[in-house]
């Protein structure tokens, strides 16, 4: 399947590269990158936030959608020296439509207000806390079968005014269509229907990586269990705020919302 809408500064992990690390991955905005840490690292940062580190060594870190052109990796070994490895990070062009004639439109409803505030800290719970499962060290497959309809970065600017960026990736198929784990992880929050996910899954893949599965048409796991790459979370559906049966999976890496397409297969 064609990556839709990407066009990336791939950069060189390996040119260049200080002694001691060993980085692989999409080192672009929206992407993920995964690392060795040098040997005796007995904390490493990114940008000066903590990067948890695996047993061995590894380790994985994510740059948003509008990420600086370069962040730094800080590891402190355990003789009190530090090492340091700037990463350089591609700069990618996004999707943007303006439409001056349409205004963006305002809500004033204080029980749809409160009722959101209290789904969205359910989202931010499902999401906190970074945890040893391994599912982030294996290859990502797709979730589920359809047009890619919706890619992430994309924005719309209604009557002058930016509509917050699409941070996920749509995919179009048929109400139904199964939707399956795109790697191991444990499931943090199957519920809803939630006012704009509608029926929600998330799946906590480790060290910080979760993915969420919107809109779904049935939900076909519980919080707390353990699934496998593959497994069968739910169905594709229109739940929520959706103009069609799709669904629409956003992947965070803490906070940083990534770009879940730079970690499929291009074609499958």
């Amino acid at each position: 399947m064609a990556r839709a809408g990407m066009a990336l500064g791939l950069i060189s992990l390996t040119a260049a590269a200080p002694p001691g690390w060993r980085l692989t991955g999409q080192a672009v905005q929206g992407g993920l990158v995964f690392g060795t840490a040098p040997a005796g690292t007995s904390t490493l940062t990114l940008d000066g936030a903590p990067v948890r580190l695996a047993g061995d060594g590894r380790f994985v870190v994510g740059f948003g959608r509008d990420a600086p052109a370069v962040a730094t990796l800080t590891a402190a070994l355990g003789d009190g020296s530090t090492l340091i490895r700037a990463v350089p990070v591609g700069a990618r062009h996004w999707q943007i439509e303006s439409i001056p004639s349409l205004a963006q439109a305002t809500r004033d409803d204080p029980a749809y207000d409160a009722r959101r505030a209290l789904e969205v800290a359910r989202i931010v719970a499902a999401r906190a806390g970074v945890t040893d499962e391994a599912g982030w060290t294996q290859p990502f497959a797709w979730p589920a079968r359809g047009r890619i309809s919706g890619v992430y970065g994309s924005q719309r600017i209604l009557g002058g005014v930016p509509r917050a960026p699409h941070y996920g990736l749509d995919i179009a198929g048929r109400a139904g269509t199964p939707v399956t784990a795109p790697a191991d992880g444990i499931v943090r929050l199957a519920d809803g229907p939630l006012l704009l996910e509608g029926n929600l899954v998330m799946l906590d893949h480790g060290h910080g990586v979760v993915s969420a599965f919107l809109h779904l048409s049935r939900i076909d796991v519980a919080a707390g269990q353990r699934v496998r790459r593959g497994d069968t979370l739910g169905a594709i559906g229109q739940t929520g705020r959706a103009t069609g049966p799709h669904l629409h999976w956003a992947l965070t890496w803490n906070a940083v919302r990534i770009d879940p397409q730079l970690l499929v297969p291009a074609t499958r």
